[in-house]
């Protein structure tokens, strides 16, 4: 969800993936040089009935697993001393969140490939989407150069 906090914020997905863990040690740099804040985002995808209900036996398992990745992330990341900085764990499509929280960001950073898994793709289907749909500017990094 957006919200006006998120203006003058840059706002960054992350996955686990090399490509997502690129993307988020150049957003904190980024955020760094503009004076802005920061929205690292781990959008993490939960399943639903047909009913439009959460499957209540799998989703704190997903939600464990998503938040474990989450943690790892932020672990490894740059130090984000002295930046304002927003965590955010949300069950949803990525692509559609990251786009969601695009709506007044000063700039969308996400990876180039994720989790996805075809290899010699040039972007994933979720930063795909971002460049396409976003509210914002939106930087693609790639993990691997």
């Amino acid at each position: 969800m957006s919200t006006n906090s998120d203006k003058g914020r840059i706002v960054v997905g992350i996955d686990g993936s090399p490509a997502a863990q690129a993307a988020l040690s150049w957003a904190i740099d980024e955020a760094r040089l503009r004076g802005l804040g920061l929205r690292i985002i781990y959008a993490f995808p939960a399943l639903v009935s047909y009913f439009g209900t959460t499957a209540h036996e799998y989703y704190p398992q997903v939600e464990a697993e998503a938040r474990k990745v989450f943690e790892q992330a932020l672990a490894e990341a740059p130090s984000m001393d002295g930046l304002d900085v927003e965590r955010t764990l949300e069950p949803g499509n990525p692509a559609q969140v990251l786009v969601e929280a695009s709506h007044g960001a000063s700039m969308l950073v996400v990876g180039a490939r994720g989790r996805g898994g075809f290899r010699g793709v040039v972007m994933g289907s979720v930063s795909w989407h971002a460049v396409h749909q976003a509210h914002c500017p939106v930087l693609v990094v790639r993990g691997d150069d």
